[in-house]
């Protein structure tokens, strides 16, 4: 199982973390539909986590299960939390004056999502998509 660990604390980090999506997600030779899906959740989860946390560490792993393979992100910051993750993930609700198309946006491109939140703790969200996600 390939896995790696990137820390993102600004702006500049956001590029080679896309690209090294791209890599796992090509590695295991996902259609270029499915990685455009991978890396635009990514990317929408990974700028959050600098927007409202400064930045955190992001998981990145080829995981199999039951004959299917897929990359697996876990973005794991220690900011402020989200003290209402369902209304987080309501279609345009947003504390970041953004188009808030972020956490429900980054979960419907995505074959699954969790997130896990403690405020004053931090937030967890792992995404999966599979070779073959839809």
């Amino acid at each position: 199982m390939t896995k790696d660990t990137m820390q993102i604390v600004r702006e500049q980090d956001v590029v080679p973390f896309r690209n090294r999506v791209r890599e796992f997600a090509a590695k295991i030779g996902m259609s270029l539909v499915n990685q455009t899906k991978l890396i635009t959740a990514a990317s929408e989860l990974v700028r959050n986590m600098l927007k409202y946390a400064s930045g955190g560490k992001v998981i990145l792993e080829i995981i199999s299960k039951s004959a299917q393979t897929g990359v697996r992100l876990t973005f794991v910051d220690e900011g402020p939390g989200i003290s209402d993750i369902k209304q987080a993930m309501q279609d345009g609700f947003s504390t970041g004056r953004s188009l808030g198309l972020g956490l429900p946006g980054a979960k419907r491109l995505v074959n699954e999502f969790d997130i896990q939140s403690t405020p004053g703790t931090g937030t967890t969200v792992t995404i999966i998509h599979w070779k073959h996600g839809r």
